[in-house]
């Protein structure tokens, strides 16, 4: 019930009906008190006409009995007559009903009525008088008196009365008659007002359902309009706001679509965080940061933001003001770029920009290493040619022993700086592609065996037992470059070597695993510290800090032989402990 009334529907029909009883109810007491006023008047007129008839008839006849029959003709229904002489005198008495004598009396004793014996105007009355229906019960009459014509001051009259309740009775049914209408007209107005409100409503429920149909992102709802009115007008109105909607909204998708690619195809990670220091919108290269840091926090750390990220914003959020930071998180380096948000001169957040400068950091850091490397690589056999030099042209050396000595160790020393220019030459070509990688199938067993070989005179020299070892491999073959590859081994058969003391044992083992030819070359020399192992393969990395000529190399050897075995799509790691000795691992796929 509630929702007709809060309809339109409910108002409008509500309002009509309220309007409509309210004239309604106007028009019926007017109507009512005129039609009373109009039955009022009409009997009085009737009984007026019916009393001049009479009293021509009386004059007309000697005998007023005889026409007695005419009399009561000519009266109407629940009319009665009194017809007297005078006040003592009654000529004759027309009186249908009880109460006859009480009402005669009473008629001809009233005062006001008495003075129609002396006057040559009707007089009327309304007074209360015994009922001719019903003893003991009075009611109200419409009395009428006309004298009869004569010449004398003092001459007769007719008295016609009549109960008020034939009147009310008349004015009851035309009260029916007038509620029936207003009834009838009350139904109508309801008919009429249903039928006009739905009619005007109708549109309007069919632009709400078209309005829920915009809302759940339909914007291709339609409203018919076929009216030329209000409605029709808020019709064409309301398409065309859907047709400008589905416009914007596709606008504003193409810019979502436009900025998440952008977002999403930067190499930067790219945040927005709100005042409460919560993500807003994130790119994948943030969401894997994100991850990355996740990974690496500490179990009793329930922060979602590093610290220093975190107080970064917090002092952008506070001082109000953009800001452009290097900084460390977590053993990386970002250049943090944070911009603040604005919602009508209020902050609202900020878009953090993240560029890992890891990388770029690494790079910075290895050629500053690599100058100060090759600075201190060639330093030391510049040093001595040049000393040495410089001894012999001053003639300080007096014998031919010391001479030649000294002739012999600028020789070594620039065969020293000859070696690490063509070292730093090849890893250099290496690195940047331009040497070739010439593969070719070769015979494992052999091949290896005779690099192995190679070292033996060596080994013999320095007392060490150097061993070559396979396990079920014979007639295998792998699509290699063997001269590099003989390369490698020979840097790593040369290292092993050098770092294992006498009576020490070099082992150079081949084996097949899956689909892959493993090669190990293990030493029981010196071994590496743990915390040199991540460094090994770096160029001009020792693990000799002294770096002692003779035992010491250029530093580049390993690294040389890690990227050629990464030209061959291997892998190459190294196990070692402190005393026991150390293991360089090479893994290369086979043939398939």
């Amino acid at each position: 019930m509630n929702r007709i009334w809060n309809s339109v529907v409910g108002k409008l029909w509500g309002t009509i009906v309220l309007l409509v009883l309210f004239v309604l109810f106007i028009i019926t007491v007017l109507m009512l008190e005129f039609l009373e006023n109009f039955h009022t008047q009409q009997a009085e007129e009737s009984l007026r006409q019916e009393a001049i008839t009479i009293g021509k008839i009386v004059e007309q006849h000697d005998n007023v009995e005889d026409s007695l029959q005419i009399i009561q003709y000519i009266l109407g229904a629940e009319t009665n007559a009194l017809i007297v002489q005078n006040s003592e005198a009654v000529i004759l008495s027309v009186h249908e009903g009880l109460n006859r004598e009480a009402i005669k009396k009473k008629i001809l004793n009233d005062r006001q009525l008495s003075q129609i014996y002396k006057s040559d105007n009707p007089i009327t009355k309304k007074m209360l008088m015994p009922s001719m229906t019903t003893d003991e019960k009075m009611e109200s009459y419409s009395i009428l008196a006309t004298p009869l014509e004569s010449d004398e001051d003092v001459h007769g009259a007719v008295f016609i009365y009549q109960s008020l309740d034939v009147v009310n009775k008349t004015s009851n049914e035309t009260t029916k008659i007038v509620f029936l209408s207003g009834a009838i007209a009350l139904l109508l107005t309801t008919l009429f007002s249903f039928f006009l409100s739905s009619r005007i409503t109708s549109p309007l429920r069919t632009m709400r359902e078209a309005a829920l149909e915009l809302a759940k992102g339909n914007f291709d709802t339609k409203v018919p309009y076929t009216q030329k009115d209000e409605i029709g007008e808020l019709g064409t109105a309301f398409n065309r706001m859907g047709k400008q909607l589905k416009n914007h909204v596709e606008v504003i998708n193409q810019e979502k679509e436009q900025l998440s690619s952008i977002l999403t195809s930067m190499t930067d990670a790219v945040l927005t965080f709100n005042k409460d220091f919560q993500i807003v919108v994130s790119n994948p290269q943030a969401d894997r940061l994100f991850e990355k840091w996740h990974s690496n926090k500490d179990a009793k750390d329930n922060s979602h933001l590093p610290a220093e990220l975190y107080h970064l914003l917090d002092h952008v959020f506070h001082l109000e003001e953009e800001l452009e930071e290097d900084l460390e998180i977590q053993g990386s380096y970002f250049s943090i770029s944070i911009s603040l948000l604005y919602s009508k001169e209020t902050i609202r957040g900020a878009v953090v920009v993240l560029r890992d400068m890891t990388e770029q950091y690494q790079l910075d850091k290895m050629r500053s290493d690599f100058v100060a490397n090759v600075s201190h690589e060639l330093r030391t056999p510049i040093s001595m040619l040049q000393g040495y030099s410089e001894a012999i042209i001053d003639e300080v050396v007096t014998t031919e022993e010391d001479r030649n000595e000294m002739i012999r160790i600028i020789y070594d020393e620039s065969k020293r700086m000859g070696r690490l220019v063509t070292e730093l030459l090849d890893l250099a070509r290496l690195e940047s592609g331009y040497l070739s990688i010439h593969k070719d199938e070769v015979q494992v067993i052999p091949t290896f065996e005779r690099i192995t070989q190679k070292f033996d005179q060596v080994a013999k020299e320095k007392n060490i037992n150097l061993q070559f070892e396979h396990t079920n491999i014979d007639s295998l073959t792998l699509l290699l470059d063997e001269d590099r590859m003989e390369q490698v081994l020979t840097n790593l058969i040369d290292n092993a070597l050098r770092h294992t003391p006498e009576e020490g044992t070099v082992t150079v083992k081949l084996m097949k695993e899956h689909q892959t030819i493993v090669i190990q070359v293990m030493d029981t020399g010196y071994g590496i510290p743990a915390d040199d192992l991540p460094y090994v393969f770096e160029r001009f990395y020792k693990a000799d800090k002294a770096r002692t000529r003779g035992k010491s190399g250029t530093g580049l050897g390993l690294a040389i032989a890690k990227n050629i075995i990464d030209r061959h799509e291997g892998h190459i790691s190294v196990e070692s402990e402190l005393g026991i000795g150390t293991s360089f691992i090479i893994k290369l796929p086979m043939i398939t």
